[in-house]
């Protein structure tokens, strides 16, 4: 069966770190992909992060 995990941040390290929690979890030839996008924008005059990734991998579950 072929899963998703979806992490959203603000910070790029706080990203990476929950990133390489989860994969470090999973065997290395379950991990098919990993997508990561970054989005900016202005809320209130003050310019604001997304970093976001989503880790396409296998599990028997």
């Amino acid at each position: 069966m072929i899963k998703v995990e979806i992490y959203d941040e603000e910070h790029e390290k706080d990203l990476q770190y929950k990133v390489n929690s989860f994969i470090s979890s999973l065997n290395e030839n379950d991990i098919v992909d990993i997508k990561y996008a970054i989005n900016a924008f202005v809320a209130n005059q003050e310019q604001i992060y997304c970093y976001s990734a989503m880790i396409i991998y296998r599990s028997s579950k």
